[in-house]
């Protein structure tokens, strides 16, 4: 059995599909402060079998110790977690004791279970500001906002974890920008509020619920003007944590990135998007935001060379698939 920690979330419903496609059985716990049970119950209809969900939080050690103990879990894959740079920026003792303190409290009801397999989910904003493009996991570390502070302090508790009992096997993935929803259009990206990231955004303009796109910066060193970023397909992502978990066979930790190693502009998303959908983006330049760089994109040659793992996505079939969740799920999981 294989624990998921954040499973109803976005990246936690793919990879669930992910798991269960591949015969896995799943535990997949989430406070659902920030999901929809819902998303699991359409998991299963994707994958005609069934999982089992507890609600618990990741900061109760106890709720999570026998949950571990209740399903024989042997492995556990730790997605949960607050991740909105400007939140965190705003509120960072609250992303500390959530992701922080959160994964010490996981981390120690595994020790106790005896369960020491980890994949866990970190993320590019780690590297901060790049020195060379593209970025690989040699490339120093030195994240700009609280958000990607905790991932980075996350990584270096689970390094010294690992040198205090060698018999840890954990896998350390730094994602990219993933975008995108299963084919099926079931499951999707279904943010609170306005959404923090672009596809969600883009796409609800599309569908009209909102006027018009905000591009932050239209000056940059860049083809078009406008931020570069490696945005990576969220099933092409879900794979790559089943790769983790196939290739964790020996103990040591293994960081790795999960991006396309190629780099989309804003306003490439924008059109491509447009083409997908058959409809316009109204859009404005506005001034750049503090702390976004211009350009920032992945050598995810380790996983390949590891594990076997490359993504196979499209940024057309990016959008072609975000557009289908939109359509088919105006409001998200709130309106089933």
């Amino acid at each position: 059995m294989i624990l998921l920690t954040g499973g109803a979330g976005y990246v936690g419903s793919h990879v669930c599909v992910a798991l269960l496609d591949a015969g896995l059985d799943v535990v997949a716990v989430d406070n659902l402060s920030n999901s929809n049970k819902a998303s699991l119950e359409r998991v299963q209809a994707i994958c005609g079998r069934s999982l089992v969900f507890r609600q618990a939080d990741i900061c109760d050690e106890e709720a999570i110790y026998q949950i571990l103990r209740a399903y024989e879990v042997t492995a556990v894959i730790h997605l949960a977690g607050f991740k909105a740079v400007g939140e965190s920026t705003a509120q960072p003792m609250s992303y500390y004791e959530n992701n922080v303190v959160g994964t010490m409290r996981l981390v120690s009801a595994m020790t106790r279970a005896s369960v020491k397999t980890l994949v866990f989910s970190s993320s590019a904003t780690v590297y901060g500001r790049p020195t060379y493009l593209p970025l690989d996991e040699k490339h120093p570390v030195g994240p700009t906002n609280p958000y990607g502070r905790t991932k980075h302090f996350i990584e270096e508790i689970l390094m010294d974890l690992h040198g205090s009992d060698d018999e840890w096997r954990i896998g350390i993935l730094r994602y990219f920008n993933p975008v995108g929803a299963h084919e099926s259009g079931l499951i999707g990206e279904d943010p609170l509020g306005v959404p923090n990231n672009l596809l969600p955004f883009v796409a609800q303009v599309a569908i009209g619920k909102r006027d018009k796109l905000h591009i932050w910066g239209g000056d940059y060193d860049t083809p078009d003007g406008t931020g570069v970023r490696d945005f990576i397909h969220v099933v092409d992502l879900a794979s790559g944590h089943l790769s983790a978990l196939s290739h964790l066979k020996q103990p040591g930790v293994l960081t790795v990135n999960l991006g396309t190693g190629t780099g989309c502009s804003v306003l490439e998303v924008v059109r491509t998007f447009e083409a997908a959908s058959g409809r316009p983006i109204p859009y404005v330049i506005s001034e750049r935001r503090i702390g976004d760089v211009a350009t920032c994109f992945a050598d995810p040659s380790c996983a390949e060379r590891l594990w076997g793992w490359k993504s196979s996505r499209s940024l057309t079939q990016m959008c072609t698939d975000h557009w289908r969740w939109q359509m088919n799920n105006p409001n998200g999981y709130r309106g089933t």
